[in-house]
């Protein structure tokens, strides 16, 4: 990571799956990176976790307020306690946060530039581009994608006045 951290101003907005918590950031660091820590892996429930600094200063919360928990005496987690979306990582010490890329409305935008906590990556992750690639979810799910699309509770990629609608 680079010794100075660069802000870059910026108009990007996100939030969480079901729409209760959302956010809107007018900065963010040069610090998109991925991390794959083992505490990183729980709180995502994944492989990795997805993150990029966003100075104090410049993210307000537009609906609602992300829930917390302290994964150590130094890190706060939050997310949204409706429906459990990871939202960010915050060294209490630090004077910006992480959120989550894949909260933002826009992920592709935050190309991830570092890797940390790399002893705990997955002994096969450079292989996952070799992997066989199935379709899109419509091609893959065709039978079901209708039932789905139907019935979606997810908030869109893009702010809105009211959730529900």
């Amino acid at each position: 990571m680079p010794e100075k951290l660069e802000r870059i101003e910026t108009d990007a907005s996100g939030g969480c799956q079901c729409g209760a918590v959302r956010y809107h950031v007018s900065a963010m660091l040069d610090t998109s990176h991925i991390c794959h820590c083992r505490m990183c892996q729980k709180a995502a429930g994944n492989f990795f976790a997805a993150l990029v600094g966003i100075p104090r200063d410049a993210i307000v919360w537009t609906r609602g307020e992300p829930a917390s928990f302290n994964s150590s005496d130094q890190v706060a987690r939050g997310f949204c306690r409706d429906c459990g979306t990871p939202l960010y990582y915050d060294y209490l010490a630090s004077k910006h946060l992480n959120l989550t890329t894949g909260s933002f409305d826009e992920p592709a935008r935050f190309t991830p530039k570092y890797q940390f906590g790399v002893e705990a990556r997955m002994p096969w992750f450079d292989t996952l581009p070799s992997l066989h690639q199935e379709g899109t979810t419509e091609e893959v799910m065709a039978d079901y994608v209708g039932a789905i699309a139907a019935s979606n509770h997810q908030h869109p990629d893009h702010d809105t006045e009211n959730w529900p609608e």
